[in-house]
């Protein structure tokens, strides 16, 4: 449970250390005092968005920071799963929030996200504001509160991974159905593209040997008398490189007994003499093989423009990506005529988690319409002692025409304060009062069934007085006993007389601006706190000891 805050530098407040006890206490103080301040830093402390102009004015970051024991509260797996130290049963949650719009948080000294902070700050304080009574607005909240009293969290876990399930199988069935849908439509396009694919034969390399023997063929007698041209000049007779170098070897060959260096031009010249030679027999064989072919050359130019036209037509440049394209259609056409099977198969899966998802969502009715009557029971035992005498409560179950995330049942909070009248939803019928009523109820029952260590009430005695508001107290007090703490922030001197531990708001003046307080009262400061509260700014000697009755009165 809480056990201190520290503050600094948040709206009003330049500096603040205030520490908290268990059972019932109560916060009071005057409108404007600073108890929405308050308020609003512990909203930063379970990961509410921070705002810079929380900041105070001329400071440049704001600090909120509180300490709570949580030793009886089983919490030790938030810490393991998010890999925190567990200090002994403490935890220290921090905020610290910069007037450059930066925001950090904090977990036991250990930085921390914000959905960290968020979900074990839902584990340790529940703040009742009196926004919340418009939850009663909301169908959502009213299965939360039956689910709770149900104590059905493994049954609408197992429920909630059918249903994801369910839905991941539905959603992946109406993709295949639709692609395999649009891929029908395609197939005759598609089969096509694979036939005129399939029909061209291509072979990867093709495409140069091709274009070369195309270049050959244009210019075959260019070529030819090229190369005839090259062989006369290496062996005709006016002039024959190869007898010119075989001559040049024989007159080397006669001065090699006299000159030395001879004999290495010898070997040097009768390597070109070979290898001339060698030349001059494939040049004549090249100039006899290349022949102009019109018959080839045709069959060259029609192989070649259909490549390109396929190339252009599927935008591409080589054969291999032709290839590519050929296998991606194939692979369309294996899809279009195996997805029926896996079509089938999803429907079988579809229908059988649809199947195990109406069997789970009715256990989840069978729990909640159980737990449905004995909230029908409680409320009606808390609400008549506030000034309820002739309260019907009704929890109205419908059945859903599809399982949503939720389950299949609809729930209606009803309700009536008058006898006979008719039960109608309790959010529009009910006063603000009454509904002030209901949702302290309600809370009442959360917290026997939640081992929730902190709850604090926002004026939830909003529209009420007298002997309701002394029975408020005392069901909040009765709350505050079992390991809990409970917090309630109220105008009324009735609520404020029954709290174990008082604490007053107030704002001080001073030379450089406003600032807010919180303090614990003793005994003397409670009387008169709530004898202000009672009969206002004068202080009459009734007022003081009708002050004293209440407290003397308070039921601890």
């Amino acid at each position: 449970m809480l056990q201190s805050i520290h503050i600094q530098n948040y709206a009003l407040i330049e500096s603040l250390d205030i520490d908290f006890h268990p059972g019932f206490s109560v916060i009071t103080g005057e409108t404007g005092a600073g108890k929405s301040i308050i308020l609003g830093a512990i909203g930063l402390l379970v990961g509410q968005r921070a705002d810079i102009k929380a900041i105070k004015t001329g400071a440049n970051k704001c600090i909120v920071e509180a300490r709570f024991n949580i030793r009886s509260y089983q919490l030790e797996s938030f810490f393991e799963e998010h890999d925190m130290e567990y200090e002994n049963g403490e935890c220290i949650l921090r905020r610290e929030l910069y007037a450059s719009g930066k925001s950090r948080a904090f977990i036991n000294d250990s930085p921390a996200s914000l959905v960290q902070m968020k979900e074990l700050g839902e584990k340790l304080i529940d703040v009742h504001s009196q926004h919340q009574n418009l939850l009663l607005n909301h169908e959502d909240f009213q299965l939360s509160v039956l689910d709770i009293l149900a104590h059905d969290e493994e049954e609408l876990q197992t429920y909630q991974g059918l249903y994801a399930e369910y839905k991941k199988v539905s959603r992946e069935l109406a993709r295949l159905q639709e692609q395999a849908e649009k891929n029908r439509q395609d197939e005759d396009y598609i089969r096509f593209q694979v036939q005129q694919l399939d029909e061209a034969n291509l072979q990867e390399d093709e495409q140069e040997a091709l274009e070369q023997e195309a270049e050959t063929l244009s210019h075959a007698e260019e070529i030819k008398s090229g190369l005839y041209k090259v062989d006369q000049l290496m062996a005709s007779d006016e002039m024959n490189l190869l007898s010119a170098t075989k001559e040049c070897m024989q007159t080397l060959q006669g001065i090699s007994r006299v000159y030395a260096p001879a004999q290495e031009w010898i070997d040097r010249l009768n390597s070109c003499f070979i290898e001339l030679k060698d030349l001059s027999h494939e040049i004549i064989n090249g100039a006899e093989e290349v022949e102009f072919n019109p018959t080839r050359l045709e069959f060259v130019n029609e192989r070649l423009n259909l490549i390109y036209t396929l190339q252009q037509k599927h935008r591409v440049s080589t054969i291999r990506e032709l290839l590519t394209i050929a296998d991606d259609y194939r692979a369309q056409l294996n899809d279009i005529t195996s997805s029926d099977d896996r079509i089938q198969e999803l429907t079988r899966l579809k229908e059988a988690t649809f199947k195990q998802v109406l069997e789970q969502a009715s256990v989840m009715t069978k729990l909640r319409t159980q737990a449905a009557k004995e909230i029908e029971l409680q409320m009606q035992a808390y609400l008549v002692p506030l000034g309820m005498p002739n309260v019907r409560f009704a929890v109205e179950m419908q059945g859903k025409k599809e399982p949503d995330a939720h389950g299949m049942d609809k729930v209606t909070f009803l309700f009536s304060a008058n006898k006979n009248g008719q039960l109608q939803n309790v959010a529009s019928i009910a006063s603000g009062g009454e509904i002030a009523r209901v949702m302290l109820s309600l809370k009442a029952m959360i917290a026997g069934a939640v081992k929730l260590p902190t709850i604090i009430f926002d004026e939830i005695d909003t529209g009420v007085s007298g002997s309701i508001a002394e029975k408020m107290a005392l069901i909040m007090q009765e709350m505050g006993k079992a390991d809990r703490q409970v917090i309630s922030i109220t105008h009324l001197p009735q609520i404020a007389s029954k709290g174990q531990t008082h604490y007053k708001v107030y704002k001080e003046d001073t030379e450089v601006g406003t600032n807010s307080h919180i303090r614990q009262l003793n005994q003397e400061e409670r009387i008169h706190e709530i004898a202000n509260m009672l009969s206002g700014a004068t202080l009459t000697e009734a007022a003081l000891n009708n002050a004293k009755a209440l407290l003397n009165n308070e039921s601890i």
